[in-house]
């Protein structure tokens, strides 16, 4: 065989071992389609998994986002809880008032379809000349509902036109118009135009207890006093107002369907409406006739902590606070510290006599009327000579409190003033809170221990100062000043009530009643705090002058005082801690027992009248205010009070608010119980009739509709 015969012999044999079978074809066909169909069935369950997932597993998920992608929700004031003094009388409420808004869009196709009309019957009617053509009423225009908007919502016609031509379906005109706007608006509805019910806040009591409530803003958050701290609680959930949105995020229709949100919880203050109300009226009165900077009255309750009044000068009214600036609007009792002065003695006797340095019956020489120590002299106001412990505190000697502080010692007298509170946020609920200022015992020189001991070069809150003084008249024992007595939730009644929090001990029982004692020869006829004698009862307390630190040269002032007065009442069995502050007095004579011994004397009067404490002396007190040379104050002309009861003619109250009936109280003597909020619609008694000054009356009061 040729070898070209032989190669293709060879190829042939190669070509037929590469050709497949018919079989095999067959095979390799059968698992292409296998493969196929496991593909498609790979394909087939996976889409059915997914379907399965988005319309089954996660449908709530995805419905919500896309109910969320095809909604716009505009956010409206929700109903916050109310507030009430501890008497559940109303210091702020919410009220319901339309909030104004249009719908550019809307209001451009009714004024076409409107003009459109017009046209068409213009059109269709043929006047006669028998007939004489009838005027035709004016269509609307954006012009001429701007005019008329601007003027009876009181804003600007260039900002309301520039509004209804802008190419939206939903833009705010007004938020919360008052009864007169809501009315005139009411009277002629406009095309586009539409009312929102959302509520206002308002404080029916105008100033009375201002800085304790504050204020909510605009959006309904509150932004200061118990409306700030209590937010979360008196706020409840918003409301919404749902419109529909397309896909390009453009409001579809004008949007009427609204959520409703979960009403605030309701507080109950410790303030009692009436006390608080006093004691802003005195306060008020005496910052005006000392010509003070500011004043500061706070009233405890010594058993529980709670706090039965808390007022500052100058004040506000959360009705208006936009108007009124934040020196205004703080509250001074919490927020703003000073040197106590000589009220800052009591504490130093409590450490003497509770740690047994001195005893009640001893006696302190206070020498001639100057001490020198630690290069310094300290003075009285007069040579007091020798003096038993309680005389130290009645005359308000610094010579005998400086001599006790040497004995006492740095370190124990520190412990104790911690012990009292000092230097430390007396944590009551309310923002703000000063803490004072106490320095660490190893920086004290000599004279700075018998400055302290005299209440300067150390600064207190004045609530501090009460809580502490609360301390001595208890018994001895710290409570936790605190406002909130308890919150309601308006929907099931539950309330969660707080109660008195004991904070520790500090003396003992028995030197906190020697110290009481004390306290009340300090309202002697010839002692420093004759003024604050309250006729029909017997009281306590402490007077104090203290010099303030002048900031330009940094020492102390010689014309800048703070004058203070703490005392309780009655002194058998008290009911109150007062505490009065009046800072930078202008005039002559700036002593706490001339200034706020007073204001303390006629706050607690009336606050004890009105909780009908019965009177211990039952004849007229004279009160002698012309005092020896050992007195603090300058010699002034008795007065003369009367205590017994007399009748009187009960007013016509109708129609007056309660800031009113309030006044009338105080000027008439009448005990009268508030029912309600707003003006008064009926009375107990009748006008005219006769009611003792002793008896209890009442008169009804509703909110304006």
């Amino acid at each position: 065989m040729s070898l070209k015969s032989r190669k293709h012999s060879l190829s042939d044999k190669a070509s037929a071992r590469k050709t497949p079978s018919t079989k095999q074809e067959a095979h390799a066909v059968r698992v292409r389609i296998l493969l196929v169909g496991v593909c498609f069935v790979l394909v087939y369950l996976a889409l059915v998994s997914r379907a399965y997932y988005l319309q089954v597993y996660s449908a709530t998920k995805w419905q919500t986002l896309a109910a969320r992608q095809h909604k716009k929700k505009i956010t409206l004031t929700p109903q916050r809880g109310a507030i009430f003094d501890r008497n559940g009388e109303a210091l702020a409420v919410s009220l319901v008032a339309n909030s104004v808004y249009v719908n550019p869009t809307e209001l451009r196709n009714l004024l076409a379809e409107a003009e459109a009309e017009r046209d068409a019957a213009l059109k269709k009617s043929k006047p006669t000349s028998e007939e004489p053509e009838t005027a035709e009423e004016p269509v609307h225009s954006i012009e001429s509902i701007a005019t008329t908007l601007s003027t009876r919502l009181g804003l600007s016609y260039p900002v309301v036109l520039a509004k209804l031509n802008k190419d939206k379906k939903f833009i705010w005109l007004k938020r919360r118009i008052n009864g007169v706007e809501d009315r005139s608006l009411a009277s002629q509805p406009m095309p586009g135009i539409h009312f929102i019910p959302e509520h206002e806040r308002w404080y029916p009591n105008g100033r009375v207890a201002g800085q304790i409530v504050g204020f909510s803003g605009t959006d309904n958050d509150g932004l200061e006093g118990i409306e700030r701290r209590y937010n979360n609680v008196l706020a409840g959930d918003v409301s919404y107002l749902v419109t529909q949105r397309d896909g390009v995020r453009r409001s579809i229709g004008s949007g009427q369907r609204i959520i409703k949100g979960q009403l605030g919880k309701d507080i109950t203050l410790t303030i009692d409406k009436q006390i608080q109300y006093i004691a802003e009226k005195e306060l008020a009165k005496a910052v005006h006739e000392s010509n003070s900077k500011s004043g500061s009255v706070v009233i405890l309750d010594p058993f529980s902590g709670e706090v039965l009044a808390m007022a500052s000068s100058p004040d506000y009214d959360p009705n208006t606070f936009g108007s009124f600036s934040a020196a205004q609007r703080r509250n001074r009792v919490v927020c703003d510290t000073y040197e106590p002065g000589s009220t800052f003695k009591l504490f130093l006797l409590a450490a003497a006599l509770d740690s047994n340095v001195i005893k009640v019956d001893d006696v302190i020489d206070c020498g001639r009327g100057s001490y020198h120590i630690g290069g310094k002299v300290i003075h009285d106001h007069v040579a007091l000579g020798r003096l038993s412990v309680s005389d130290v505190l009645k005359y308000s000697s610094n010579i005998g409190c400086a001599k006790i502080a040497q004995s006492l010692g740095k370190e124990p007298f520190y412990s104790y003033l911690t012990q009292f509170g000092f230097a430390e946020k007396t944590e009551i609920d309310f923002d703000g809170e000063g803490r004072g200022l106490l320095r660490q015992p190893q920086k004290w020189f000599e004279i700075d221990l018998a400055a302290i001991s005299f209440g300067q070069g150390v600064s207190v809150t004045s609530l501090q100062l009460a809580a502490a003084a609360s301390a001595i008249v208890n018994g001895g024992e710290l409570y936790r000043p605190y406002l909130v007595k308890k919150i309601t939730n308006p929907v099931n009644s539950v309330s969660d009530e707080q109660r008195p929090q004991l904070v520790r001990r500090v003396i003992a029982r028995d030197i906190a009643h020697h110290l009481k004692k004390m306290m009340v020869t300090v309202t002697d006829p010839d002692g420093t705090g004759s003024r604050a004698r309250v006729a029909g009862f017997d009281v306590g307390g402490k007077t104090g002058t203290a010099q303030k630190v002048d900031p330009v040269t940094r020492t102390y002032s010689v014309d800048k005082r703070v004058s203070s007065f703490i005392g309780f009442a009655p002194a058998d069995e008290p009911k109150m801690v007062i505490l009065v502050v009046l800072d930078e007095p202008k005039v002559k004579k700036t002593y706490g027992g001339l200034l706020a011994a007073p204001v303390f004397s006629r706050i607690a009067e009336q606050a004890l009248r009105y909780l009908h404490v019965p009177v211990t002396h039952k004849k007229s007190v004279a009160v002698e205010t012309s005092v020896p040379l050992r007195a603090e104050i300058p010699a002034l002309s008795s007065v003369t009070v009367a205590v017994d009861p007399g009748t009187e003619v009960m007013p016509d109250c109708k129609g007056l608010t309660s800031r009113q009936m309030l006044r009338l109280m105080a000027k008439s003597g009448l005990n009268i119980m508030l029912k309600g909020v707003g003006r008064v619609v009926d009375q107990y008694p009748r006008a005219g009739e006769s009611v003792n000054t002793d008896s209890a009356v009442w008169v009804q009061l509703q909110p304006p509709n």
